[in-house]
């Protein structure tokens, strides 16, 4: 179809202005410059012998949501991703079958030698991770493709509906499409596509954030006393939070506001915003100070011994950060309006009457004072927030759908 034409040609013209975007992402420490290759579909790693499944995931949150069902797999499994985190937690939390490759960049020549290479028996795509020339070569080499906790937003279908001829080109292949949300499936059948799996949101279902007991022991005694938590946080918001904890000092006077910052390489630059101590360069929290937590893989001790915490991408605009990880954790938690990547998970909170909603630094200090008086009540919170997330058997369910139609 044209539009595919016409992207495809667009790619493969772009190709000199991507090698340029991924040096700069390269010398800004975006890329890894010993895997960089892997962008272009170049590998050192051998395909195993016998049936290999492909799993793409966008980032952190999606790979955590699905490697639960990586690890109920039998197949060997290829997971690529997009960010230096992801890589960093596949690395630790793949099983042995499983191994990580950067994820092609969507250029023809690109996706057409990384599929070669592989030869996957059939390709996972997580949520809403859909590039057009990996989609049209499975299609073309014949592997079968799944979509599994798809998200589309109402305003992302009307968009779509703009194009219904690549809507049906992009979403008709597909063998299987699992919706995270009754939402979802409602917006992919407006667009066409029938018999929608409607099983459960899988990020309701991934395993709680790891802690090292010895390291949890350690990060407690070094608090000098009251603490809270800001997580995932971006540009705009750390701003406000600081707002928020200078509000609180007067009544609080040692309290400690620890913000771990979505990327951590802003962590210089936000010790000069904020004044605070910085956890990667191994300085300690000081009672009345921000503490900057700039490092990688430690939000499951902080949120085990935080009362509350914030998520960010929440207060500015840009649909918000996983609100069960704390929940699961018991954590009770606090958010800004903008929780459009987590409204089935924000409703159920709500629902249960436990999550605290704010709009800028005034009601944030609000939230955060009702709960510093009332510590019981943010226990309280926590626990009900951590029983809104039960377990059950989705990940199985959508593995052995995955590894059947490998077989087929």
């Amino acid at each position: 179809m044209i539009w595919l034409r016409l992207y495809r040609a667009a790619g493969s013209l772009a190709a000199p202005a991507l090698r340029r975007m991924l040096a700069r992402r390269v010398a800004t420490g975006k890329e890894d410059p010993a895997r960089v290759k892997e962008r272009f579909g170049i590998t050192e790693l051998a395909r195993p012998p016998g049936r290999v499944i492909w799993f793409h995931a966008a980032s952190v949150g999606e790979t955590m949501s699905v490697l639960p069902v990586i690890q109920a797999m039998t197949s060997e499994i290829l997971l690529t991703t997009g960010t230096l985190t992801s890589a960093r937690l596949a690395a630790e939390r793949l099983p042995a079958q499983a191994r990580h490759q950067f994820a092609p960049l969507d250029h023809p020549g690109w996706v057409k030698k990384f599929l070669e290479h592989w030869r996957p028996d059939a390709a996972v795509f997580v949520e809403s991770e859909l590039w057009p020339n990996m989609l049209d070569m499975c299609d073309a080499i014949g592997i079968p493709r799944i979509l599994i906790n798809a998200r589309i937003s109402a305003r992302s279908a009307a968009n779509w509906r703009r194009v219904p001829s690549l809507a049906r080109r992009m979403l008709g292949p597909f063998r299987y499409i699992h919706a995270q949300s009754a939402g979802d499936a409602a917006n992919l059948r407006a667009l066409g596509v029938k018999d929608v799996l409607e099983w459960g949101n899988l990020k309701f279902f991934a395993p709680v954030l790891p802690a090292d007991p010895l390291a949890l022991a350690a990060w407690r005694a070094a608090l000098p006393g009251m603490h809270w938590l800001a997580a995932s946080t971006h540009p705009g918001e750390e701003a406000l939070i600081l707002e928020a904890h200078h509000a609180l000092l007067a009544e609080f006077p040692e309290l400690v506001t620890v913000i771990v910052p979505r990327h951590p390489e802003r962590g210089a630059e936000l010790a000069a915003l904020t004044g605070g101590t910085r956890r990667s360069v191994g300085e300690a929290p000081i009672g009345g100070k921000i503490h900057l937590a700039d490092t990688l893989g430690e939000l499951g001790i902080f949120f085990r011994a935080a009362p509350f915490a914030f998520i960010g991408n929440s207060l500015v605009g840009f649909g918000g950060h996983n609100l069960i990880e704390p929940a699961m954790l018991g954590c009770a938690v606090i958010a800004g309006p903008h929780l459009e990547n987590f409204s089935e998970a924000a409703d159920l909170l709500r629902g249960a009457e436990i999550l605290s909603e704010v709009t800028d630094a005034a009601t944030l200090a609000a939230a955060m004072r009702h709960w510093l008086r009332h510590p019981e009540l943010a226990s309280k919170a926590g626990l009900a927030a951590q029983a809104c997330f039960p377990a059950g058997d989705l990940p199985a369910r959508l593995a052995a759908l995955i590894e059947q139609t490998a077989l087929a």
